[in-house]
């Protein structure tokens, strides 16, 4: 099913998606790799406040490319996702309600997001220049340090995205693997 979300979108929005369907996404998310949700998960360890309210939002897994003149953004592709697995669930406990990124996640996410009412998209990998088309706006918000790593605070229009894990924990990398083998082995 084809569905066109504004962002940030709300818990029941996020419980009504289910995977497989396809995505498009209007709105503000934010950007976060490795080293910013390491510096996240040092932050609320220090008994401080997270440099972004992560209540609601979507973080997507990227680290874009310089921009070319008159662009926002340079190549905005996703990163595996994996890598900010030990990560995910404290932040889908405070609130985080959606990630972008590309590939399966642990078990442990899987559970936060059920727990949570969350969802899991996954973006077109190697398709980070076409991506970067839907993205309309893009400021450093915190952690100018890190560089390409920074989280940015990005204004998206029709950003495309398909939901791998909904909030019932139901994975579309297992269920497409199931139904190949059903079809073809």
């Amino acid at each position: 099913m084809e569905k066109h979300i504004k962002v940030p979108m709300t818990r029941e929005e996020a419980k009504q998606l289910k995977a497989g369907d396809y995505v498009y996404l209007t709105g503000t998310i934010y950007t976060a790799r490795d080293a910013a949700h390491k510096r996240m998960q040092e932050t609320l360890a220090a008994g401080k406040e997270l440099p972004i309210s992560i209540d609601g939002t979507i973080i997507y897994y990227m680290g874009p490319s310089p921009a070319r003149e008159g662009r926002p953004i340079g190549s905005a592709g996703p990163t595996t996702a994996s890598r900010m697995d030990k990560y995910a669930p404290q932040l889908l406990d405070l609130g985080l309600l959606g990630m972008i990124g590309k590939g399966r996640r642990s078990s442990a996410v899987k559970e936060a997001v059920v727990r949570n009412g969350a969802v899991y998209f996954a973006a077109v990998g190697g398709a980070g220049a076409l991506l970067s088309k839907s993205i309309r706006e893009a400021e450093i918000v915190a952690y100018e340090d890190l560089g390409t790593e920074a989280i940015r605070k990005l204004t998206v229009e029709e950003f495309p995205v398909i939901v791998c894990m909904d909030s019932e924990g139901t994975d579309l990398y297992e269920t497409a693997a199931e139904k190949y083998r059903e079809e073809f082995v």
